[in-house]
């Protein structure tokens, strides 16, 4: 029998609230697939399976709280039968319950299998009952939770702990993106409407790609040490309108054109605003980007989401002076810093990167493949 528990979706989540599940007893589940819908303190997350097997009971009920590992329902493995595991999922046998009794517990909601019997042999009475029911009624809340409020205690700590835990270094480079725009501006001529690019994607394509001869800045570290990660999935901090911000991972980013992961930046950031995100998004991010945008500040200096131990940040695009080959000119510049952890890397590997994040934007033709 295996056990499905609850999954951290991100460093800063220590429960979540079962809002609707997608299987009942009995469903046949697949790796990926998405059994169960909870609600965090950031986002409704749509929760996916990582075992095969068949669904035998649902232990956790629509509307529970639950810490993280709490376990939400039972599968039986491939070949594994009900009848093998009655025993050990058999309830306890039924006590003497008074028809007084029974018949309060049914108006009160009271589950008799969870009281505690005070009579003859451990028969339940009528004033059991009574006791189960006070202490099960719940004080009616004064006021409806805030979850803005929850979102940045939430953002906040995780935050904390970063600055606490994580030895940050900074460094940050202006790159100058005349010849991407130029591209991209030629490109998108080309391209029907539903193809065209925006700036973002190429950076983070470009910062997709650059990691690749600086894997140190992609993965995790444990008390086991630096764990360098698999895949390159790039955690996009996106804001939320009723304020606070999300960063869900586009995986695999240094695998796919540009064409495709537009598509799926669209998606993503659709998807995050309408509450409508899955749990490998939520879980799987190995680096976060952070793009301030048109409405942001020059620069950006941010702080690393644990146990991820790097983030890559964009400020505004604006034009300012520039020397080049003995002229000075004005062009479009954007500065991308990068706050790393010191226990991983060091200044100059971190330096390189972003030399390398500025060469290929130099050569943006090159991101589209």
């Amino acid at each position: 029998m295996i056990e499905f528990k609850l999954p951290s979706l991100g460093a800063d989540m220590d429960e979540g609230t079962l809002l609707e599940w997608k299987v009942g007893a009995g469903d046949t589940v697949k790796k990926g697939q998405v059994v169960a819908v909870v609600d965090t303190a950031k986002a409704a997350v749509d929760v996916e399976c990582w075992q095969e097997g068949t669904v035998a009971e649902l232990v956790a009920e629509v509307g529970q709280k639950m810490p993280v590992g709490t376990v939400m329902a039972t599968l039986l493995e491939a070949g594994e039968k009900v009848g093998d595991v009655a025993t050990a999922m058999a309830p306890a046998p039924r006590r003497m319950i008074s028809p007084a009794a029974r018949k309060h517990a049914q108006e009160k909601g009271v589950d008799l299998d969870k009281v505690s019997g005070s009579g003859p042999h451990g028969a339940v009475t009528l004033e059991d009952v009574e006791k189960a029911a006070a202490a099960k009624a719940p004080a009616a809340p004064a006021t409806a939770p805030d979850k803005s409020a929850e979102m940045r205690r939430v953002i906040a700590a995780a935050m904390a702990r970063s600055k606490r835990e994580i030895p940050h270094y900074y460094v940050a480079e202006d790159i100058p993106l005349a010849k991407a725009l130029a591209w991209l501006q030629e490109e998108n001529a080309r391209r029907p409407m539903a193809e065209r690019l925006l700036p973002a994607v190429l950076l983070l394509k470009a910062v997709a790609t650059a990691l690749k001869r600086y894997p140190e800045l992609n993965g995790f570290f444990s008390d086991s040490g630096f764990v360098p990660a698999e895949r390159i999935n790039l955690g996009v901090a996106i804001s939320l309108r009723q304020g606070g911000l999300i960063a869900p991972a586009l995986l695999d980013a240094g695998s796919k054109p540009l064409t495709q992961l537009m598509q799926e930046l669209t998606d993503l950031v659709q998807r995050t605003r309408a509450g409508s995100l899955r749990s490998s998004e939520m879980s799987e991010a190995t680096i976060t980007v952070t793009n301030l945008g048109d409405q942001g500040s020059q620069a950006v200096f941010g702080v690393i989401y644990p146990p991820q131990v790097a983030l890559v940040g964009f400020g505004r695009v604006t034009e300012r002076p520039w020397a080049e080959n003995g002229d000075l000119k004005a062009l479009p510049m954007v500065t991308a810093s990068l706050a790393a952890d010191h226990r991983v890397s060091d200044g100059h590997r971190g330096a390189l990167f972003l030399r390398e994040l500025d060469d290929l934007l130099q050569r943006p033709e090159d991101l589209d493949r």
